[in-house]
Formats: structure tokens, C-alpha cells, sequence
């Protein structure tokens, strides 16, 4: 096995798309395949289920012989792959002699740069894969990722819960708590893509701290898609291209 990204824009969301994920575990069992990288687990709590599916397309070079699951801390992982320089390629590779070590190499042949050769040990991570069934939604929206991420850090000032309310004119985001309220009104015409079940109207409660969590950055793409539901876990995408994505589901709080 061996993997590698030149592309910096590529390299940058590989880091990003780490960076995201150890906030929500500190191991995952990464299956590899011919056709594509892709990882699935869940956070500690298990509230949030995160779901990455990478094609062997968006890699500048994927050579898989052989079928592989390997588990590795993302801590670990993600300190590695962020001492990368904008000239060094990422390397990764498992060698058939030493397959209890994952193999990191920062490295370019070009002159003036330093390559750096990284080792991590591989554990034993027992998660078993969910299938995640295609299902429809009661509404769906597409928003820019930077703007969303803004305003859910923001709320987290103020509580520790987020309503969202959807109707056919308006999105409505509101947290309170004891330093008091904040309520955001987003217009539909202010959204990239809107779709509501006709006449509808849906008013759910989701943790603020795990949304946070699958939007700690909006490097992964410029915008977020959005589905919710009263009777499905809202489903957060970030289109990485390439027929590639990393997808979160957060269940909804229950409110009495």
C-alpha cells in the first residue's frame, strides 16, 4: 500500500479532515481498498456517527494491492500530517515487513527541502461498520461553511443546545441559557439550495458541543449541506470532490 497527495489545496483538507475528526475520537479503523480510503466510527458517546469515504480518484497516487484495515490514534496521525511544508508531498505506506507500523513520509526530491520519515503504531480498535441506509428528508439546505461555523461558535457562548426551526419562508437558530439568548434568522433566498416538505414546519434540538465538533473548520469546503428530520439524524456533508466526502449524523436531543 502506498498513498500519496502533492496537490497543496489536497493536502491542506487531508490535515483539516483530522483535524475535525480526532475532536471527535482519539482512534479510528481506517478500510482500505482499491477503490477508495474510507473510515467510519463513532464519538465516545455515541451521539455522533462520522462516516468518510475518499476515492482513489482524488489522490495524486493510490496503490493498493492488497485490502487493508488499519487502526491508528488520530492524535497521533494529525500532529504527523501537520508538520507538512507546502513543498513536501504526504506519503503514506504499510509494508508487508513490518505491518504493525503505520509509515508517514513529509518528502519531495526537490532541492532545499528537508524530508521528514514518521513510524506510528498500528492498535487493535474493534468498531463494528453501520449501514447507512439512503433515506429522505423533511428538509435540506446548502449554506456557506465559513458563515455557519461563525454562528454556531458563536451560540455555544450562550448555551449548550440549538433549536433549529425550518419553515417554507425561514430558518430560524436559537440557544439560550443563563448568560442569555441568541437567535439567528437565515432567509431562504440567503441559502444556495432550500427543499421543505410542503406546509411543513419542523422544530428540533441538537447539542451544540457536537455540532461544533463536526464544524471546528470550514476548510473542508466552502459550503455545508444540511438535512434534517423529525425522524433521522440531521446529516451535516462536506463535499471534499472527487466523488469524495465526509459526512456527520448527530441524533437529535429529546426535549420534554
Amino acid at each position: 500500500m502506498k498513498i500519496t497527495i502533492s496537490d497543496k489545496q489536497k493536502k491542506d483538507l487531508f490535515v483539516a479532515i483530522f483535524q475535525t475528526l480526532k475532536s471527535c475520537s482519539s482512534q479510528v479503523s481506517a478500510q482500505i481498498t482499491a477503490e477508495k480510503f474510507h473510515i467510519q466510527g463513532m464519538d465516545k458517546s455515541h451521539v455522533c456517527l462520522f462516516d468518510v469515504n475518499i476515492t482513489s480518484e482524488w489522490f495524486n497516487n493510490y496503490v493498493v494491492d492488497t485490502n487493508k484495515n488499519i487502526c491508528f490514534d488520530t492524535n497521533i496521525f494529525h500532529s504527523v500530517i501537520s508538520t507538512k511544508n507546502e513543498g513536501l508531498d504526504i506519503i503514506i505506506h504499510n509494508d508487508a515487513d513490518d505491518e504493525d507500523h503505520l509509515k508517514i513520509d513529509l518528502a519531495t526530491s526537490t532541492k532545499g527541502e528537508f524530508n521528514k520519515y514518521f513510524k506510528i503504531s498500528l492498535m487493535d480498535y474493534d468498531y463494528t461498520e453501520f449501514s447507512i441506509p439512503s433515506v429522505v428528508y423533511d428538509a435540506e439546505f446548502a449554506i456557506s461553511a465559513k458563515k455557519l461555523c461563525e454562528i454556531f461558535n458563536q451560540m455555544a457562548t450562550f448555551g449548550d443546545d440549538i433549536q433549529i426551526k425550518c419553515t417554507e419562508e425561514k430558518i430560524d437558530l436559537i440557544t439560550n441559557g443563563v448568560t442569555g439568548e441568541m437567535l439567528v434568522n437565515i432567509p431562504i433566498d440567503d441559502l444556495t439550495e432550500y427543499s421543505i416538505v410542503e406546509g411543513d414546519e419542523i422544530d428540533l434540538a441538537y447539542s451544540l458541543l457536537y455540532i461544533n465538533k463536526m464544524c471546528l473548520t470550514n476548510k473542508l469546503s466552502a459550503e455545508l449541506q444540511i438535512s434534517i428530520s423529525k425522524e433521522f439524524p440531521m446529516k451535516i456533508i462536506y463535499d471534499l470532490g472527487n466523488d469524495s466526502s465526509l459526512v456527520f449524523f448527530i441524533a437529535p436531543k429529546v426535549v420534554e
